[in-house]
């Protein structure tokens, strides 16, 4: 075997020095990336929990009410027993049969609920629309998606029940007012029946699902923003799961809506929450319809379909 010259032996060891800074180089630069893919990972999910839980009102804040549709009202607020005042309108019809409270979704307001709101009411219920926390004319307060608003909608029943204690108690929600319409009345035998269009199963895969959507990578971004919304706002994704309270409704009845090509919670949502559910259970599924589209297919077929159903409840 050939002996290395002096020169060749320098040689050599200016190599291997080379390399060895070129492999630290990688190694730093390959933490440096890991670092920073975790500190954006966490920048992430802190905005993603703001995003859901955060205060947040649109500006400038242009709202319709009950002027707009031609129907009487009286403003009315109540108390959540957090301090949070909310507030609302009562549709009254003197000697109806039932009280119908209706829900919005997530950073909507009651103004969103101005068309099947109007519509049972003329249909022949006392009908109150209200404003959750932190939208509309309510109050600030701790927000979330269908957490704190557990506490809303129980105030509302409240009011409601104290006004007309004589009267069936139906609740009609969309999307997060759905699933928190859910969660509430599980626990509730006040609550006669359910409208329910739209809600998600479980927090974790709608938070999933939205993730997805916006082609970022679920894990970990999901349970970092977990993480994030229970450091921040004081709640967990497991607390919110009316896949395991809707089996406690029956035997009231529920109609449970769905658009078949809702992309902010999926089909298969309705289909898991419709198997969980007691009988009696009704599924409707709208055709090409996207998130809460089933009312802006066909009005006036989608507040009969709700009207004949309501009508059909009565006090216990």
């Amino acid at each position: 075997m050939p002996k290395l010259s002096g020169s060749s032996r320098g040689t050599a060891a200016k190599q291997r020095n080379v390399v060895r800074s070129m492999t630290r180089r990688h190694q730093v630069g390959a933490a440096g990336l890991l670092v920073a893919a975790g500190a954006g990972a966490a920048a992430g999910a802190l905005a993603g929990a703001r995003m859901i839980s955060g205060p947040r009102r649109p500006w400038p804040d242009y709202r319709f009410s009950t002027f707009e549709v031609g129907v009487p009202s009286e403003d009315v607020t109540f108390a959540v027993d957090d301090g949070t005042r909310l507030s609302g309108w009562w549709l009254d019809r003197p000697g109806s049969e039932r009280v119908v409270i209706v829900s919005h979704g997530h950073r909507g307001n009651k103004s969103d609920m101005l068309g099947i709101g109007p519509g049972l009411w003329r249909a022949g219920n006392s009908v109150l629309l209200f404003d959750f926390r932190g939208n509309g004319d309510s109050d600030d307060g701790p927000q979330s998606l269908a957490h704190y608003e557990q506490a809303d909608l129980r105030a509302a029943i409240e009011y409601a029940v104290a006004r007309r204690p004589d009267a069936a108690l139906v609740l009609v929600g969309f999307s997060m007012g759905a699933s928190v319409s859910i969660l509430v009345a599980a626990d509730d035998p006040r609550v006669r029946g359910l409208v329910l269009d739209s809600p998600f199963a479980d927090m974790h895969g709608v938070i999933a699902n939205a993730v997805t959507r916006l082609r970022l990578p679920a894990v970990p971004l999901v349970w970092l923003t977990d993480r994030a919304t229970r450091w921040r706002y004081g709640y967990g994704f497991h607390q919110v799961a009316p896949i395991e309270a809707i089996g406690r409704l029956a035997p009231r009845p529920i109609l449970l809506m769905h658009g078949d090509q809702d992309r902010v919670i999926p089909l298969e949502h309705a289909h898991r929450l419709f198997a969980a559910a007691g009988e009696p259970k009704h599924l409707k599924v709208f055709e090409g319809a996207d998130h809460c589209g089933g009312y802006f297919q066909e009005r006036a077929a989608y507040i009969r379909l709700v009207a004949d159903f309501v009508d059909g409840i009565r006090r216990a």
